[in-house]
């Protein structure tokens, strides 16, 4: 390999091009007077010597420093998480539940909520996010549904939600909690999105008007899982863990939290969480004020487009949303001839801005406050410009999206055994197309957000065929299967 095809070298040139970044991390790139402190990371790498703790057997400036982090969240226990969210979430579920227990989980959790399943062996009862119809995104997770669900299982050990979905997408986790704890068992939070709704309860003095949501950690979860490096100045792969101890056997959450974080977390990492939580606590809400402003006079100007769609709460909000992050621009492009895929390929290529995803008929931006004006306005100046062109080329749907309805709708595969049986079962290959009416030994799903449109265990339908194959012709990354050109899938043999 020559220096010029290092990785490193890749890095160099791709952050001098002209490419705006609005995807995570949530620094985007950029370097503010607070991160400029931030010194040359070899020469402060280290490992565990005397005077620098150990994070998985904390005693002295770690302990102090995750306490000091929980007091300010308002939880009992917070843990600095250096596997990303990912390892948060794999903890939460493998701490509170024992294997063959059963949890009742939000079809749209990530990945990581699926492996800790699998990994448990638990038996899993999914509950459905409400569909907003407008745009035909997964919405906000009922507090009725979970009520009913509870009702019908009451042998469920736990419930874990998202919340912001990655559209943005809150539920009403106070209700929710509320519910849950009827039953004694606890309710975990993936708020892996949500990272700076904190931030505005952070310090002494509360705002009396809110630009964002209120932390899961303040509504009543019991376990709540931030990506810091999502939405805020911290390093990829940084996270953090909060937790209130009523519902939660906190021993056993700190064994797992062993097993899924590396025994050699790195030093640097824990210093940039911990800077990252000081400056919110110091600065936040001056930098959110200021970042409150300008998403408002950009969402304003985005509010005008005629093809493409905003996803807003003003006017009142439509059913499936309980609330909003307003951080995130969602822009749909389901009522014109163009896909999610083409339309992030249009912004990446003529005007040089990188969406975080392209959904089937959407794509999301994920702003911060470390993004700059001149971003923000390349971004307004885009979308306003690609708005009129889709107007004036009349590249409008006559019709509504009745055949993609009739692919994405809402379909409950039936789950015929858990997800660590089926993978332990014999499997045959077969053609997608094929396997109507097979048990799929495989997840498939979308990434990003790595949500399954199926998982291990459950039945293969005509829909389901037709789901999968919809988002390959779009151009979307369809993952999870051995092959990969998405045409094949392991099914249970016989």
């Amino acid at each position: 390999m020559d220096r010029e095809s290092l990785l490193l070298e890749r890095l160099k040139r791709y952050g001098q091009s002209e490419n705006y970044p609005f995807h995570m991390p949530g620094h985007k790139r950029q370097c503010k007077d607070f991160l400029g402190e931030f010194p040359n990371p070899f020469s402060i790498d280290i490992t565990e010597i005397e005077g620098f703790d150990n994070l998985h057997h904390p005693e002295g400036i770690l302990k102090e420093s995750m306490e000091w982090a929980a007091r300010i969240y308002g939880a009992n226990k917070s843990y600095y998480l250096i596997n990303g969210s990912s390892g948060g979430v794999l903890s939460a579920i493998c701490g509170v539940l024992h294997p063959g227990e059963k949890i009742i989980m939000a079809r749209n959790c990530h990945k990581s909520a699926y492996h800790a399943v699998i990994l448990n062996n638990l038996k899993t009862v999914s509950i459905y996010p409400q569909i907003v119809e407008k745009m035909w995104i997964n919405g906000e997770i009922s507090a009725n549904n979970v009520e009913k669900l509870l009702s019908d299982h009451p042998d469920a050990r736990a419930v874990m939600v998202v919340s912001p979905t990655y559209e943005g997408i809150v539920s009403n986790i106070q209700e929710i909690a509320k519910i849950v704890h009827e039953k004694g068992i606890p309710l975990i939070v993936d708020e892996a999105h949500g990272a700076h709704f904190s931030v505005e309860g952070l310090g002494k003095v509360q705002e009396e008007k809110r630009i964002f949501p209120v932390s899961s950690i303040q509504c009543g979860a019991d376990i709540v899982i931030q990506s810091l490096h999502k939405t805020l100045p911290s390093f990829t792969q940084t996270g953090i863990m909060h937790v209130k101890k009523d519902y939660v056997d906190l021993e056993r959450l700190e064994w797992y939290l062993q097993v899924f974080q590396s025994s050699s977390p790195s030093y640097v990492w824990m210093a940039g969480i911990e800077k990252c939580i000081f400056e919110m606590e110091e600065h936040g809400k001056e930098y959110f004020k200021e970042f409150g402003k300008r998403l408002k006079r950009l969402r304003r100007s985005l509010k005008k487009m005629k093809c493409l769609r905003l996803l807003d709460k003003s006017g009142g909000m439509e059913k499936g949303i309980y609330d909003l992050d307003v951080s995130k621009i969602v822009i749909s492009c389901r009522d014109s001839l163009i896909g999610g895929a083409k339309l992030g390929k249009w912004l990446r290529d003529e005007y040089n801005l990188e969406m975080e995803m392209c959904g089937v008929d959407y794509v999301v931006a994920i702003t911060t406050f470390m993004d700059t004006q001149e971003g923000l306005d390349r971004l307004e100046h885009a979308l306003l410009e690609i708005d009129r062109k889709i107007e004036q080329n009349g590249k409008m749907k006559a019709s509504g999206w009745d055949m993609e309805k009739e692919i994405w709708c809402d379909h409950d595969p039936l789950s015929v055994m858990t997800f660590g049986e089926a993978m332990e079962r014999e499997w045959e290959r077969m053609r997608i197309f094929d396997c109507e009416g097979r048990i799929s030994v495989e997840f498939v799903y979308l990434y990003p957000p790595g949500i399954p449109i199926l998982a291990p265990g459950e039945r293969i339908t005509r829909e389901i065929v037709k789901q999968i194959d919809y988002c390959r012709q779009m151009g979307l990354l369809v993952q999870g299967m051995a092959d990969e050109k998405g045409e094949y899938l392991r099914v249970c043999k016989g």
